[in-house]
């Protein structure tokens, strides 16, 4: 649909925004509206909360400094070959001459990840991986220069560029298998409603909701999202509290009822007086719950840097007892510094850098053609060490919608009713009244109106009919569990609701279970709802009416019991309890927030996949634990000769190869 006062438009496919330049005065609300009339539902978002940490551009540079140091390794390499087939005197140092002017501004170029790495951990005196390979590849480079002034046999300019460009690879690797790192907490910021209609007297005064204050009277108009904590003044309507509390039915709000940020108003105009603004509501509150969340995940050591942690101080201490036995047992620096450089080329970690990449991209692969995304590259060691798993109810472990179960149950005449007052609502109860009596003819009644937070009515043969609330539409107890009454005259029919389970879920607990895992079930839904899943799905352990923070806090006691929790979920309210978790996963439905919260996304329907999940991750732990076992092996057959002398600049780059192309078989071993 054509606007005159949009200059530009564009769309974003993958982060689902809209893009928009207005060429005049044009409200955010105007462009929703036109974007509702063609079918699509819109929100503003602040897009001042959200911060990108992780942009496209450095997958981009990491992939041009892996072209460029293939480049100039091969480049490099041919002439290496032309020496090491015996080019001697003024053509031998000509062919290193040459070498030197491509490898020192190339490695310059592509080794400024591992020298920033390098200087990052020795800024706070501790080692990491990227100090051997940074001195590595200096020490490389100046003796190499040094024995080309000096007209020497051997350098080590191609040896620094391949090992630059392994390791690279295996950067990119790491950089592939990990989500855009946008924060969870950032989404969750950006979430709160941007502007507020602002009541002075009676005028609606569209205000920043950081201009409010408490207080202040706010109108929210049906279909939007609440902007702070407060009380009702006016109004009667229905609220969507399924993401922040998940509760699958809507709840209804009159005046003197207290409502939050984030939840959804569905049926009638409300006016809310404020309570809590900012940073004081509850959304905000959540969101910090969500950051502290991620802190405590952040403390999660990869196996890589375990590695790192014992092997970068035994390079070092092997070098430097090479040089110094060497210049002890020789007498001569050249020897010794150029010994020493080749021990620390040779037990360089390629395959070690290679080890944990290669099968985190495999197991991803494998995974992602089951219908599971992994965000984190650190994901699969996590949940092959998961001996718990934490399951939300609503839009997890079922559909997240009601279902009728009746419907056949009822009378001819009650269905044609119910389906023609089903129809002029948009309540998630309405909507599965009509999808279950699509196929009946409605029946013709007049003066059709929703009353808001109650249902509708209509009249028939001057007969008043209502579908809606019990007690309004029809004179029912709420101990009989009742969602919804149909009453034609003094006759009055029930619909009785049900959340269907997910395709998958009952193996997906079963195999889980099987596998030694202990299955929770947390919901905020109402404790009936919640007993009736948990028989139905054989979970002993389940818990109901749980808040954000109660999700949260049960996460944190597991894990303080030692416990490695796999939680799954999709709402708000399981974000911080995803953040939280040892490793977590969300169903592609899910809120945005939920999703960037957590590890792994499930881009299906079926759950069963969650058992596939955990054995691909166990396999994958033991691919990566063999790659270090062969990186370790390589090192105890590579030292010795490095130590004693005869490691040439043809052998390290043959064993770096090597190595590196063992590991990257190995990780394709993963089932």
């Amino acid at each position: 649909m054509q606007r005159d006062d949009v200059a530009t438009a564009r769309v974003n496919l993958t982060l689902k925004r809209a893009y928009v330049t207005p060429s005049g005065d044009v409200a955010p609300s105007d462009l929703i509206g036109t974007l509702a009339r063609v079918g699509v539902l819109a929100h503003e978002l602040d897009p001042t909360a959200i911060q990108v940490t992780e942009s496209q551009a450095a997958g981009r540079a990491l992939l041009t400094r892996l072209a460029v140091a293939g480049f100039a390794a091969m480049n490099v390499m041919l002439l290496s070959v032309a020496v090491w087939s015996g080019a001697t005197d003024a053509t031998r140092d000509l062919f290193h001459w040459i070498s030197a002017a491509i490898a020192l501004p190339a490695t310059a170029y592509v080794g400024q990840p591992f020298f920033a790495g390098a200087w990052s951990a020795l800024r706070v005196r501790r080692l990491n991986m990227d100090v051997p390979i940074a001195l590595a590849i200096v020490l490389a480079l100046g003796t190499s220069l040094w024995e080309t002034a000096l007209s020497g046999r051997h350098a080590y300019f191609d040896a620094a560029l391949t090992l630059c460009f392994f390791l690279l690879a295996g950067r990119y690797l790491d950089f592939r298998t990990r989500a855009a790192a946008r924060s969870a907490a950032e989404e969750l910021t950006a979430l709160e409603v941007p502007r507020a209609l602002r009541l002075e007297g009676d005028n609606q005064i569209e205000t920043p909701v950081g201009d409010l204050c408490v207080g202040d009277r706010v109108i929210v108009t049906p279909g939007g999202r609440i902007p702070i904590d407060g009380v009702v003044e006016t109004g009667t309507s229905e609220l969507d509290r399924s993401l922040l509390t998940g509760e699958t039915m809507p709840m209804h709000v009159a005046a003197g009822g207290w409502v939050s940020a984030g939840e959804v108003n569905l049926t009638g105009p409300l006016v809310i007086e404020a309570t809590a603004v900012g940073q004081d509501t509850s959304l905000h509150r959540m969101a910090d719950l969500v950051a502290v969340a991620e802190a405590g995940r952040a403390n999660y050591t990869p196996l890589a840097d375990k590695a790192a942690s014992l092997y970068a101080p035994g390079v070092h201490i092997l070098a430097a007892l090479s040089f110094v036995g060497w210049y002890l047992w020789a007498g001569d620096l050249r020897v010794a510094l150029n010994i020493a450089a080749a021990v620390l080329i040779i037990t360089c970690p390629c395959a070690l850098g290679l080890a944990v990449p290669a099968v985190t991209t495999t197991a991803a692969g494998r995974l992602f053609r089951k219908g599971l995304l992994i965000k984190n590259g650190t994901a699969l060691e996590r949940l092959a060490a998961a001996d718990t798993v934490v399951f939300d109810k609503t839009g997890t472990l079922t559909a997240g919608k009601p279902e009728l179960t009746n419907w056949s149950q009822l009378p001819k005449n009650a269905q044609s009713v119910a389906v023609a007052l089903a129809r002029a609502s948009t309540h998630p109860l309405s909507r599965a009244i009509s999808e279950a009596g699509q196929d009946a003819e409605p029946a013709h009644v007049e003066g059709l109106k929703e009353a808001p937070g109650f249902g509708t009515e209509a009249v028939m043969n001057g007969v008043t009919l209502r579908l809606g609330r019990p007690g309004w539409a029809g004179p029912h107890a709420a101990s009989e569990g009742l969602s919804s009454i149909l009453s034609i005259g003094e006759e009055t029919y029930a619909f009785r609701f049900t959340d269907a389970l997910r395709p998958g879920a009952v193996e997906a607990v079963e195999r889980l279970q099987a596998a030694g895992l202990g299955v929770i079930l947390l919901s905020g839904d109402n404790a009936a709802s919640v007993a009736h899943i948990a028989k139905e799905l054989g979970i002993e352990d389940w818990h109901a009416t749980c808040l954000p923070e109660d999700k949260a806090n049960q996460v944190a006691v597991l894990a303080e019991a030692g416990q490695k929790v796999l939680m799954v979920g999709d709402g708000l309210n399981d974000t911080a309890a995803l953040a939280g978790a040892h490793v977590s996963v969300s169903p592609a439905s899910a809120l945005d927030a939920a999703r960037v919260a957590s590890d792994i996304v499930l881009l299906g329907q079926d759950l069963s996949v969650l058992a596939d999940a955990l054995a691909t991750a166990r396999s994958a732990k033991a691919r990566i634990s063999e790659n270090f076992s062969i990186a370790t092996l390589y090192n105890i057959v590579a030292v010795p000769l490095a130590i004693a002398g005869l490691a040439t600049p043809l052998i390290a780059a043959l064993a770096m190869s090597s190595s590196s192309i063992t590991v990257s078989l190995n990780a394709l071993r993963v089932r």
